[in-house]
């Protein structure tokens, strides 16, 4: 007798999708659609002699050491180095306060794994990140959209969903994914006070940090949250603190890391053993090899001059071949913009039209936890060179045009 699958599920599959994200990919793997859809670095600045060099280091120095099972927590050296980076910051962390994980995804997974019951309110950026989204609703996550504006998160709109007492809040401050936005000081500075008076602890995903291209660094909002408090040799603030190498040395290696209260720790250290055991040992080490002569900080430098000729080229190219009605954020850093169409407009039937002539993007509505922003959509400029950024924007507004006409 053939098993019948679909009543062998648990419950929770119910609630899982797939990222449309991934799903679209698949109609950008023919080399000649210029794809503006993933949020992918651009390969020509990947180190790719210093990870040969570093490869060759970790297996003479550490042998088998290095190819063995390892710690859950992550490997020490690696830990140690991401507390004195962030001690650059001003917050004192250790080790204890650091876990690393199998990039950023997995992150949020064991989040939602360790704080997320069935019905649990999650306050989220509207819009915000689709992979969070995807996560935490296979735990049962209601999710509770907060308005953005080009300034980030609107928190004058915060407190009345604070009420409702939901588990946490999610937030990008910088140069948030989709948006492209960075969260204004004064905005971080309230939010700490709501999430404080409410009792509501902030998950801070920062990708981004190390990627400004123009104006001013603003303290992360575990930094600020830190401030508030009594100053402590182990963090134990309201802040779970998110960031990842993926964007600064290749996603490939899949690694990231948290820090948080050490209670945190301990509780995603547990979830992560059911999950994984640990982060790749070889990994971690090589990752510690290439950056730990601070070759992270000089090399972030290179890509933000790529990232920034790519924003610009962009940006350039929207305002001379966009049709009026059409606008876009300015970001200032980061790897994304975000386009606004005429309300005529589905950026589904778009999506379509545009990868006939071979150019792709995300359509909006993704990334709206509650449906709606059909008449938005993602543009990435990090990973197409600028010839072909001019010419995909090219197609992209012609077919725009096209559904313009159409419509009117």
């Amino acid at each position: 007798m053939l098993t019948l699958w679909d009543h062998r599920f648990a419950q929770r599959t119910q609630r899982m999708e797939s990222s449309a994200i991934r799903e679209l990919l698949k109609f950008t793997e023919n080399p000649d659609v210029i794809s503006f859809a993933g949020g992918m670095p651009a390969p020509e600045v990947f180190p790719i002699e210093k990870f040969k060099e570093a490869c060759l280091t970790v297996l003479d120095q550490n042998g088998p050491a290095s190819l063995q099972y390892g710690s859950t927590d992550g490997y020490a050296p690696l830990r140690e180095m991401i507390a004195r980076y962030s001690a650059r910051y001003g917050i004192n962390v250790t080790i204890d306060n650091i876990l690393i994980t199998s990039g950023s995804q997995q992150a949020l997974d064991l989040l939602g794994k360790i704080l997320i019951n069935p019905g649990d309110g999650v306050l989220v950026e509207s819009p915000t990140y689709v992979g969070a989204l995807q996560a935490w609703r296979a735990y049962g996550a209601e999710f509770v959209p907060v308005p953005t504006d080009e300034d980030g998160m609107m928190t004058s709109k915060l407190e009345s969903c604070l009420r409702a007492g939901p588990k946490f809040i999610y937030a990008l401050p910088n140069f948030q994914n989709p948006t492209g936005s960075t969260l204004a000081y004064d905005r971080r500075l309230k939010l700490i006070e709501l999430a404080e008076n409410y009792g509501v602890p902030i998950v801070e995903d920062d990708p981004y940090g190390q990627l400004r291209f123009e104006g001013e660094n603003l303290p992360a909002i575990e930094v600020l949250d830190s401030q508030t408090r009594a100053q402590e040799e182990c963090y134990s603030g309201n802040v779970i603190y998110l960031s990842t190498f993926s964007k600064t040395l290749a996603p490939g290696i899949r690694l990231a890391w948290v820090i948080a209260p050490p209670p945190v720790i301990t509780k995603l250290i547990q979830a992560k053993q059911g999950t994984d055991l640990h982060t790749s040992t070889f990994n971690q080490m090589v990752a510690y090899e290439v950056a730990k002569d601070g070759f992270l900080y000089e090399h972030a430098k290179l890509i933000r001059k790529v990232y920034k000729e790519r924003r610009d080229v962009m940006l350039d190219t929207l305002s001379e071949y966009m049709p009026e009605g059409v606008s876009w954020t300015h970001p200032k850093g980061g790897l994304f913009l975000w386009v606004t169409l005429p309300e005529c407009l589905n950026s589904q039937d778009l999506f379509k039209d545009a990868v006939a002539e071979k150019v792709a993007f995300v359509p909006g509505d993704s990334f709206y936890a509650e449906g709606g922003g059909f008449n938005t959509m993602r543009l990435n400029f990090s990973n197409a060179c600028p010839e072909r950024i001019n010419e995909g924007i090219f197609r992209l507004a012609n077919v725009l045009k096209k559904h313009l006409v159409a419509n009117s």
